[in-house]
């Protein structure tokens, strides 16, 4: 046969005609050049793979014109493939779903899944629209050759051999797509490619709702986050992280080892110690907080993504110093939890066994409820009962 080319010029329309017919096409994408068949029909893909020597025990990924063919082709699309989708294509990301049965099981390689890509180039996207299918494109390559960069080296390996090529320039990219599993928690890249697995965590991540709580003793903080958590929110009490990495984060204490000597008394870290030098010593507990502010930060930012990889689309960050921490930076808004300060006495008399007059020194010693109204986004106020807390909560998180 003799290998038809298209330019930047040319009507793709013939092109997409070959590939409704059950032809071969190879396209650029802003990764390497596919060698393209009609993603749905058996022959041809069988066909596909005979081409490029490709064992037929390897999925073939599908290339789509948009997330809105994600419906097309899968079924229980979490959230989480729009968000990628919307961040990232046209794009080099592969998303893994759970395939519907129109999708061949040639394709699937006998699995339940199918990978979904939308490539970044206008040649490609208008075939795609005009052809209306999904398009199964591997590497334009025979299998174990390297990936085509531009349409002569496609050429070298397949002319005469298939029927049409899009000639689209070199690719800009040169390397695979990065192949992401959405179908079983947590997600899991597949393949690292030319998208960075760090962008992909930030997108995750920053598509979840993360709420920050704060308040003083006593004011109902700890129930609230209990009730988000019974909703399904992942809750992350910074104190328990400030402990943790006391315990274990090696590079966080060789900094308080080098600023205060004095908390390492034969060399192991002594926690009374740290208490008593930084509570007596304003410029000292404020270098603490530079410090371990720091790292709490950052493993709050690791456990976010944790929890975004597992699927989660809302986590809440439980802090006293929620805004002088830098923390309230990561949440989509900050709720402060206050209540009257006789009630707030009473509420840790009861859960520590102190006397009244030690519970309301305690208070006095923190922010009052003046700092959370002017600086976090909601306040609730906790001056009644438990069950009224818990309607104030489902009122503002409508869950």
């Amino acid at each position: 046969m003799k290998t038809q080319i298209f330019t930047r010029r040319d009507d793709p329309a013939p092109a997409a005609e070959i590939l409704r017919a059950g032809g071969f096409c190879a396209v650029p994408t802003e990764t390497v050049y596919g060698l393209c068949v009609n993603g749905l029909d058996p022959n041809a893909v069988a066909a596909l793979y005979e081409l490029k020597g490709r064992p037929e025990i390897k999925p073939l990924s599908l290339m789509v014109a948009g997330a809105s063919d994600m419906e097309k082709y899968a079924v229980d699309i979490p959230p989480q493939a729009y968000t990628l989708a919307r961040a990232f294509w046209p794009g080099p990301l592969t998303i893994v779903l759970k395939a519907k049965d129109i999708i061949p099981s040639v394709v699937r390689a006998g699995g339940e899944t199918v990978g979904l890509r939308c490539p970044d180039h206008p040649m490609t996207l208008e075939l795609l629209r005009r052809a209306g299918l999904p398009l199964a494109g591997p590497s334009a390559n025979p299998s174990g050759l390297p990936s085509p960069k531009t349409a002569e080296e496609v050429l070298s390996y397949f002319d005469g051999r298939i029927d049409a090529l899009l000639d689209g320039g070199p690719c800009g990219v040169g390397r695979e797509s990065t192949i992401i599993d959405l179908t079983r928690t947590p997600y899991r890249i597949l393949r690292r490619g030319a998208l960075p697995e760090e962008a992909i965590d930030d997108a995750l991540t920053g598509a979840m709702e993360v709420i920050g709580l704060t308040g003083g003793s006593g004011g109902g903080k700890t129930t609230v986050l209990h009730y988000l958590e019974e909703s399904g929110a992942p809750g992350m009490d910074c104190d328990d992280v400030y402990h943790r990495l006391l315990k274990e984060c090696v590079p966080m204490l060789g900094e308080l080892r080098s600023r205060f000597p004095e908390a390492f008394p034969g060399g192991s870290f002594d926690r009374k110690a740290l208490g008593r030098i930084v509570f007596s010593d304003a410029d000292a507990l404020q270098d603490l907080n530079a410090i371990t502010h720091r790292y709490v930060r950052e493993e709050v930012r690791r456990l976010l993504r944790e929890h975004a990889r597992n699927g989660r689309t809302r986590a809440v960050i439980d802090a006293v110093e929620l805004i002088e921490s830098g923390l309230g930076e990561l949440c989509t808004f900050t709720v402060g939890v206050v209540a009257d300060p006789n009630r707030r006495a009473a509420r840790i008399m009861a859960r520590e066994g102190i006397d009244r007059d030690y519970a309301l020194s305690r208070i006095a010693a923190q922010k009052g409820d003046a700092y959370y109204e002017q600086h976090c986004t909601y306040v609730i106020h906790n001056d009644g009962s438990r069950e009224e807390l818990l309607e104030r909560c489902r009122e503002l998180f409508g869950i």
